[in-house]
């Protein structure tokens, strides 16, 4: 008796609910919707970056021993058909020690220099960049370390204006649906605004207010959302 109670009150509640929605569609002359669109893309560019360590006693050792390592560097780079390297200044770092002098006393001085500097290569070959090795350089005598590759679209503002129409199409259909289920039909678009970009890794559920613009993954999704409001007739 209570379950039958209990449905009845269940049925007439959503009825409610739909009729309300109804009547909010039929006396309404605007509807608002969201619109997505997604893409799934391959990068097209990528970027390579590495930096080398020296140190030495004297500054000058220690400047020979840093273009030594950038000589070496450049020939790698050379023997993978990478001739388009960039390099930053030379940033220089006093190797300070410590020690007591005849009265015990404990002081400073400087012990040597270290030297560093960074190489950046940008390539349309993602595949070289991808599998670029630089164990080669280590087997050298380079203090060599490498980030790990960043993978870009390069077409994003093309795919951008793309994806805004496909998602204002999504939201029209939507609106259309809607507007049905009311008795009403859309007439025009009264105005949209572009909600937040996202390029992620592949099936990623993580987004921001910002957008996301992923570099770590090589293959990614362009998501385009859009709220639009449709004129009601």
């Amino acid at each position: 008796m209570l379950a039958g109670l209990f449905l009845a009150a269940g049925l007439i509640f959503s009825s409610m609910l739909g009729t309300s929605a109804w009547i909010k569609i039929k006396n309404s002359q605007f509807i608002t919707v969201k619109g997505s669109a997604r893409k799934n893309i391959d990068s097209d560019l990528a970027v390579w970056r590495g930096s080398f360590v020296v140190e030495a006693e004297s500054l000058v050792a220690a400047q020979h021993a840093a273009k030594e390592n950038r000589d070496k560097v450049l020939t790698f780079l050379a023997e993978a058909n990478f001739t388009n390297a960039g390099f930053t200044p030379i940033a220089i770092e006093e190797v300070r020690a410590t020690q007591k002098n005849a009265d015990g006393f404990t002081q400073q001085h400087t012990a040597g220099y270290r030297l560093s500097q960074s190489v950046r290569v940008e390539s349309a070959d993602v595949d070289r960049i991808e599998h670029l090795d630089s164990t080669a350089l280590v087997e050298q005598g380079v203090v060599f370390t490498t980030d790990a590759p960043q993978f870009i679209y390069s077409s994003v503002g093309e795919a951008k204006i793309e994806m805004l129409a496909e998602a204002t199409k999504d939201a029209h259909a939507r609106a259309e649906q809607i507007a049905t289920q009311g008795g009403r039909n859309i007439s025009q678009l009264h105005n949209a605004d572009q909600g937040i970009f996202q390029i992620t890794p592949p099936h990623e559920t993580r987004t921001s207010w910002e957008g996301e613009n992923d570099t770590t993954s090589r293959a990614k999704t362009m998501t385009a959302v859009v709220t639009a409001t449709f004129l009601l007739k």
